[in-house]
């Protein structure tokens, strides 16, 4: 290893690429954004390669720099793990660490996480949600052992794994007595209400804005943009606009009745959605039981339909 390779610049590193930015990296690490630009800058001359595409306002990694990332953050995971591996006492508590997406964020993962607290009650579960690109980025980096949601695009799965769980529909949300329910011709007459789509980081997005361009309304600019339950759920109760949403992050509230759906003559897209891990790592014991239980709850019932139990 080289002599100048220190703790501090894979540190800067690694909180550069998980938050995007130099400002936020340096608040974190509580030095100054001068001083954070000179590490990184000392470590790609070590590394003589660039790490980052300075090209956009958000730092974004290079491939290089997410394949640096990938080992880099390994290697202080297993530092941590030395480290407290010695401070514990024999009998500790383990800690799995969760990326999740809205998508499962609000039906499968809460009760995923009980059974699971039945089966391994010395494993504390820490969940994360936030955008893809985030979710991502702490995944390589082994910040997040899991992350469990939409598969992403093929060039996000540099390095890492896709199991399925079960496939999953986008549907369009509205309130209950909405205008457009029952009508025959729900895309035609689209046109004249507010929409709210899935933002451009969403995994999402790309298919609802071709679902949109098959059906002739290209054209068509959202009001709103979110895939935020709490924020969308609000917006749509108290209006007629059109929410295009994965069907599990409103499943509570279709079966309550508080929002229903459209039906409309083309079929919306659906997309897979399972676990994602970093490939070739070894999986612990806590790790290799919530898989398991995961694809267990989300096994297909006797009559075949692909649905999560």
């Amino acid at each position: 290893m080289d002599p100048r390779l220190r703790l501090r610049h894979l540190r800067c590193f690694l909180e550069t690429a998980r938050l995007g930015g130099l400002s936020a990296a340096a608040e974190e690490l509580s030095i100054s954004q001068p001083a954070a630009s000179k590490t990184l800058r000392e470590l790609e001359e070590i590394l003589d390669v660039a790490l980052f595409d300075r090209s956009t306002r958000r730092l974004v990694l290079s491939p290089a720099g997410r394949v640096f990332q990938q080992h880099a953050g390994s290697a202080m995971r297993a530092l941590e793990t030395a480290q407290e591996a010695v401070r514990d006492a024999p009998e500790r508590i383990t800690r799995l660490n969760l990326g999740v997406l809205p998508t499962v964020a609000t039906d499968l993962l809460p009760r995923a996480a009980l059974k699971y607290n039945e089966l391994v009650p010395h494993c504390i579960l820490q969940l994360t949600t936030g955008p893809n690109w985030l979710l991502m980025s702490q995944l390589r980096e082994g910040s997040l052992d899991l992350m469990v949601g939409r598969m992403p695009d093929a060039e996000q799965m540099n390095g890492l794994t896709f199991r399925q769980l079960y496939a999953e529909r986008v549907v369009m949300v509205v309130r209950p007595g909405h205008p457009l329910l029952g009508m025959s011709n729900v895309s035609a007459a689209l046109a004249k209400y507010k929409l709210m789509l899935p933002p451009a980081g969403a995994l999402i997005a790309p298919a609802v804005r071709g679902w949109l361009v098959s059906v002739g309304l290209s054209h068509l600019e959202p009001t709103f943009e979110t895939v935020s339950l709490a924020f969308g759920r609000k917006l749509v109760m108290n209006s007629d606009i059109v929410w295009f949403i994965s069907k599990g992050v409103v499943a509570d509230e279709l079966a309550a009745g508080s929002l229903t759906t459209l039906d409309p003559e083309s079929d919306l897209p659906a997309g897979p959605v399972g676990i994602c891990q970093r490939a070739n790592s070894e999986m612990t014991q806590e790790t290799e039981a919530f898989v398991k239980l995961l694809r267990a709850m989300c096994d297909p019932p006797e009559d075949g339909r692909p649905s999560p139990a």
